[in-house]
């Protein structure tokens, strides 16, 4: 009885020993284990003992985690268990049998993550940890990168301002077999741009004033910015005064009144004036240019018919040649220039018409002996819209024709 026992007992070592060598898996390279912390040495490494292998293996400090740290224990602590990579055997096996790596693991993790991302279009965040010359360096879980023409919707000449902020992006590319990662903070802000236009766009009403910020300003006019859509005053659109350069009446930042003068919703381009927000230089015409007054002006165009006076910014009148001078002239360029400074006499003002008869000779004193002389004129119709009648062109020499026929 006593031999069968301990043959019995022999038997079940035997099978618990296989049993035991059984559990224990063979490990490979590239294969994904779990490990639990049993000691961190000196802050340089990890010792892990692999679940399921019988054997030990070390995590080196640079393959702990893709994120910066400076502790060990800011990653990993004794007693932690976690999934691992088997990098490659160790020659020297004091330490350990297998190289570790716990950042591979994480990364592959975060690939998969940062793969469905891209294919359902998610914006994500992450911090920028660099500015480099030719853009900013992103820690997405693993490394972004953001090339100078995608950081923003506008010129940045200086990349480090962005270095520490946590901006939005979009995934532009990705292939994990090369750790490469392209992000683009401009497509985030162009998007957030388009949705506030629409936004602003469906608010503003064709014929309102509103109040608007100077954002740009260009030789053929000033980009007005609505709170977050710019639209266009045409330099003609400025002032009703004569406008070179917008630099030369606007600054950018300036606070301004504009008139919604059209909107076009399929191109989003906004038509704004500043001018027909001000007075208008025809405004109480009659009381600052009343018949009989006298007035400064100066000569902004001569034709064959006479010379249009601007007497005040966006008012001009017409000199007829018959009241140029009391003395006889073939055309006013005989007498006059365009750019002099004469003074005129209101003879009749039409705020209507947006019409000022002139005279420069009812100022002057007529010559002793001087005979009118009756000619037959040969009058020119003017190339443009004057504002002027015929009658008013021809003036006082129609009047002495139609004498003449009547006799």
């Amino acid at each position: 009885m006593m031999t069968e026992h301990v043959e019995k007992q022999e038997v079940e070592a035997t099978e618990t020993m296989m049993d035991a060598m059984n559990s224990v898996q063979e490990v490979n390279i590239g294969d994904i284990v779990k490990g639990e912390i049993l000691k961190i040495q000196d802050n340089k490494q990890a010792i892990v003992g692999i679940i399921g292998g019988g054997v030990e293996g070390v995590i080196p400090f640079n393959e702990l985690s893709a994120s910066p740290f400076e502790n060990v224990t800011d990653i990993v602590n004794v007693g932690d268990v976690v999934d691992l990579v088997v990098i490659k055997p160790i020659m020297d096996k004091e330490n350990g049998s297998f190289l570790l790596s716990k950042r591979r693991i994480d990364a592959k993790k975060v690939w998969e993550d940062i793969q469905k991302d891209f294919e359902n279009g998610t914006i994500i965040e992450a911090p920028v940890t660099d500015a480099v010359k030719g853009g900013l360096v992103v820690d997405a879980g693993v490394r972004g990168f953001v090339p100078a023409s995608m950081v923003d919707a506008h010129f940045v000449d200086d990349f480090s301002v962005y270095k520490g902020q946590t901006l939005r992006f979009k995934i532009v590319e990705i292939e994990p077999s090369e750790n490469r990662l392209i992000l683009s903070h401009k497509a985030v802000v162009e998007a957030e741009k388009e949705v506030a236009k629409k936004e602003v766009l469906a608010k503003l009403v064709e014929g309102d004033t509103v109040t608007g910020t100077v954002a740009r300003l260009t030789n053929f006019g000033a980009f007005i910015d609505l709170g977050g859509v710019d639209g266009l005053v045409h330099i003609s659109q400025i002032s009703y005064d004569h406008v070179k350069n917008p630099a030369d009446v606007l600054t950018v930042g300036d606070s301004v009144e504009v008139k919604i003068l059209s909107i076009d919703t399929e191109t989003g381009r906004i038509s704004l004036s500043i001018k027909d927000t001000q007075p208008g230089p025809w405004d109480n015409i009659e009381e600052r240019a009343a018949v009989g007054t006298t007035l400064t002006g100066t000569v902004k165009r001569l034709t064959s018919f006479g010379a249009f006076v601007e007497v005040y910014p966006g008012v001009e009148g017409l000199v007829h040649i018959s009241q140029i001078s009391h003395n006889h002239i073939a055309t006013p360029h005989e007498v006059l220039h365009e750019g002099d400074e004469i003074k005129v006499k209101v003879l009749d003002v039409n705020p209507g018409d947006q019409r000022l008869s002139l005279s420069i000779k009812a100022l002057q004193e007529k010559p002793a002996g001087l005979k009118e002389k009756e000619e037959v004129v040969d009058y020119e119709l003017p190339e443009e819209d004057t504002g002027f009648t015929l009658g008013d062109i021809l003036g006082e020499q129609l009047s002495d024709m139609t004498t003449e026929d009547d006799q």
